[in-house]
């Protein structure tokens, strides 16, 4: 028999091992089979049958932040995603969700070289490529994005 306060330590391990139905938050749930991969249960007080919540993927604020300045820059979603490896959808709800507007570039292009630290260096020592546009360079994983932007020639 137990007494009070050992039922009540049970039960956060009975929570634990069936979930609570989402419908009338009953505890009395049974296994109903597996959809896509997915364990499905079956309330027993309302017959409501339910999956567990997905905890999706989760994507580092990392680069969340880098598509964010990306997109700034006048970089494409599509382009955001090839550097990325982030789905542009992902990008373009960010974008929305942060309230980012990009500004207007009509005088400037932005174009992008991906360099690992060698040829950041060796790129840096020529002078030629230092003179007559912006730059700037961001850390992208181990390796370095450096952003140009040129003006258009009229």
């Amino acid at each position: 028999m137990l007494n009070w306060y050992s039922y009540f330590l049970a039960i956060p391990e009975a929570v634990m091992k069936n979930p609570i139905c989402p419908k009338c938050n009953a505890l009395e749930v049974v296994k109903s089979g597996i959809i896509n991969d997915r364990q499905r249960y079956r309330c027993k007080k309302c017959g409501y049958y339910f999956t567990v919540n997905k905890l999706g993927k989760g994507i580092d604020s990392y680069y969340v932040t880098k598509a964010l300045q990306l997109y700034i820059e006048g970089i494409s979603y599509r382009e955001i995603e090839r550097i990325l490896g982030v789905s542009h959808v992902s990008i373009m709800n960010w974008v929305r969700k942060y309230k980012i507007k990009a500004p207007e570039q009509t005088e400037y292009h932005p174009t992008y070289k991906i360099l690992n630290h060698a040829e950041l260096v060796e790129h840096m020592k020529n002078s030629a490529n230092l003179k007559g546009a912006g730059m700037m360079i961001t850390e992208l994983g181990d390796k370095y994005m450096m952003i140009k932007w040129k003006r258009f020639k009229d």
